[in-house]
């Protein structure tokens, strides 16, 4: 019959300081973290000015002593790029050209997506149910079904 995996929540899109261009030094990436939970397959976006801003993904230590100069990836793109978050770990970012040191860097601690519930056991009910209005699940049914008995 094979596996069916559920997700539990789809990825989320987090803009990065909470807005459209907030990749900017006037924001307190901290404190806009701290709001957030980040979970694995998620992404980032960041909107900034290409010309006077970049992003930069750098180790801890770089992190907290704004280095620029040996970062781990440069994802800036063309000024409204994202990230996605693949791995269950802490990331770190930074905006280098010296604007790191004016408060344009942030930490991102990302965790593994809360797995669903199982389903529970469904009896016959739930087939003629009028309420069932979720097409996934009809589906999912379905494919069980012809599964079966073919």
């Amino acid at each position: 019959m094979g596996h069916y995996k559920i997700e539990g929540r789809d990825p989320t899109l987090h803009r990065v300081g909470g807005g459209r261009y907030t990749w900017t030094p006037k924001v307190n990436f901290t404190k806009w973290a701290s709001h957030e939970h980040f979970y694995k397959g998620d992404w980032l976006y960041f909107g900034f000015d290409k010309h006077i801003y970049n992003v930069l993904e750098v180790n801890k230590t770089n992190y907290e002593n704004c280095i620029d100069t040996s970062f781990i990836n440069n994802i800036t793109r063309g000024g409204r790029d994202v990230f996605q978050l693949l791995e269950a770990r802490p990331y770190y970012f930074l905006c280098g050209r010296g604007f790191c040191s004016q408060g344009m860097k942030i930490a991102i601690n990302v965790v593994e997506s809360t797995p669903a519930l199982p389903p529970t056991a469904l009896s016959n009910k739930a087939f003629t149910s009028s309420r069932m209005s979720n097409t996934k699940l009809i589906v999912f049914f379905v494919t069980l079904l012809t599964r079966t008995f073919i």
